[in-house]
């Protein structure tokens, strides 16, 4: 799975989002940027590409869908950010946002709790 821009990767957050929509619609969704229609278009068509999205075509026109989910994206995305930042360690990894005060006892206890009903 090819990595993703931030650009394509917000347009895909969009399109999980909206789960269909044409290139004015997803435009319409972008906030924070004021990206042309044909850069949005352009943008859908690299993600087309890569095998993140596909279309169905009225007329002259599509209308686009994620060819990929967001699961699916999320779990190659960690395991990616896992290996090249943690040294493939979960536990690197869960340590890192502890020391950052981004997860919580409580939500740790959480987690050790998914782990071990997993285990039995």
């Amino acid at each position: 799975m090819e990595k993703l821009t931030n650009k394509e990767e917000a347009i895909m957050h969009i399109l999980w989002k909206l789960e269909k929509a044409f290139v004015k619609e997803v435009q319409a969704e972008l906030t924070d940027e004021n990206l042309h229609y044909n850069t949005v278009s352009t943008i859908i068509r690299n993600l087309e590409e890569k095998g993140y999205v596909a279309h169905k075509a009225f007329g002259k026109t599509h209308q686009y869908y994620p060819a990929v989910s967001k699961e699916i994206y999320r779990k190659q995305f960690m395991n990616t950010a896992t290996k090249k930042f943690f040294d493939n360690s979960y536990k690197s990894m869960v340590s890192f946002f502890a020391k950052e005060e981004k997860i919580s006892a409580e939500e740790l206890r959480e987690i050790l709790a998914i782990i071990e009903k997993k285990e039995k």
